[in-house]
């Protein structure tokens, strides 16, 4: 088992046809065939089930891509790390961005490090805090900004910045920024919420135990674009982090107001794998990362955050 025979086990599950992966790696269509059926005879197993839908992995040929696609990966950043030693910040760096910090920081992360170092391969991933948790544990990331870590056993974490929670309504619920609402107010409304294992919900369950009330809800989902969207369409109300509001403070478009509650807060963290060697490529864009979040915060378009970690972020990393 060969890395070319890995590398077209992967073209052709991703292309879900030989002649398509040919084409992308720019060799003979019978050099992919036959790359293919080297590697199921070494294991004695059929990787595809050859059909007119095109190529479409076995059970077996999944578990052989899914473990294929971390060793092509460690490889590749291997390579990129032993020409870093002679060349400077070098390599590849898989760095996740909780969805709702997504808009505020992916364009400029993106802008600054191809600017700072033009030799980092950027891999971006989005999702929600549980998700970033188990791609680390995974090792698929290299560093994820998130929060809702409780066990600490596997990754490091940086506490980065508190930031308060709001309540997001109608504009004719008439809320104030500057006054705070209860969460027993809250609870009077039907609430679109994410859905139950979201580390956001979790906040939301532990401020209606705190309030002693039970919540309404008038759908679940995971997105907060979908969440603004249904409130605005009158829906119910939703509870967002401030990250998620930088537009809606000044729009008009909702009434807002952070939540009463002192714990109605998240804390984010800046976390990495512990058993991940940290590479300078890694430390770069952790730093950078960092230096966007404070910028952000210093110019009020990250609102209502306690930031934790001093005038230059990019030292603690």
């Amino acid at each position: 088992m060969d890395l070319k025979g890995l590398n077209a086990l992967l073209v052709v599950a991703d292309a879900g046809s030989v002649t398509k992966a040919a084409r992308i790696l720019h060799v003979e269509q019978p050099a992919v065939s036959r790359q293919i059926k080297l590697l199921e005879t070494e294991l004695g197993v059929a990787l595809f089930e050859r059909s007119r839908r095109g190529m479409v992995l076995t059970d077996a040929g999944r578990i052989l891509v899914e473990r294929a696609r971390r060793v092509v990966d460690e490889l590749e950043k291997a390579e990129a790390e032993l020409r870093a030693e002679v060349s400077g910040v070098r390599g590849i760096v898989s760095v996740g961005i909780l969805d709702s910090v997504t808009d505020l920081v992916a364009e400029e992360l993106v802008s600054d490090v191809r600017r700072r170092y033009p030799n980092v391969r950027l891999r971006v991933f989005t999702a929600f805090a549980g998700q970033l948790r188990s791609w680390l544990y995974d090792g698929e990331l290299d560093v994820a900004l998130l929060f809702g870590v409780t066990d600490q056993t596997a990754l490091k974490t940086l506490p980065v910045a508190s930031e308060k929670l709001w309540a997001v309504a109608p504009k004719e619920a008439a809320l104030q920024p500057d006054i705070p609402v209860g969460f027993d107010e809250i609870a009077r409304h039907p609430l679109i919420v994410p859905v139950r294992g979201n580390a956001l919900r979790s906040l939301v369950d532990e401020a209606a135990a705190r309030a002693g009330v039970d919540i309404d809800i008038s759908v679940e989902t995971n997105a907060s674009r979908v969440q603004k969207n249904l409130v605005a369409a009158g829906h119910g109300w939703a509870v967002l982090p401030a990250i998620c509001l930088s537009d809606e403070m000044t729009s008009g478009k909702f009434s807002l107001a952070p939540l009463a509650e002192a714990m109605a807060m998240r804390e984010l963290v800046l976390a990495t794998p512990r058993t991940n060697r940290s590479t300078g490529a890694v430390r770069a864009v952790a730093g950078a990362l960092l230096r966007i979040l404070h910028g952000a915060a210093l110019e009020g378009r990250w609102p209502s955050v306690v930031w934790h970690l001093g005038e230059e972020p990019e030292a603690r990393v």
